[in-house]
């Protein structure tokens, strides 16, 4: 099994644990950007700036910040971007 398929395992299974329902999205670099650009934050290019954006989320939310995006990581930046999503739509709708 590759890297990622351990991470989606353990992420999903992670998550039905704490009482989290839906899928973990992948871990993968264009993905963490997604979820990062739907509440409004831009990282770079570089995989720097991608450990700078995840390791600030971290400390953000209270997470210890090694800057992995790890399942739990993962999983409450997709919450996190899915709240902004909505919120967005809302906003539109008004």
């Amino acid at each position: 099994m590759t890297a990622r398929g351990v991470l989606t395992v353990v992420g999903t299974a992670v998550g039905g644990l704490i009482g989290w329902s839906e899928t973990a999205p992948t871990a993968d670099p264009a993905s963490l950007r997604a979820l990062f650009a739907d509440f409004g934050v831009e990282v770079g290019s570089g995989p720097a700036d991608l450990v700078e954006a995840v390791r600030a989320f971290q400390l953000r939310i209270g997470l210890p910040a090694d800057g992995e995006a790890g399942p739990e990581t993962v999983h409450l930046l997709a919450r996190y971007a899915a709240d902004a999503r909505e919120l967005t739509e809302f906003r539109r709708a008004a």
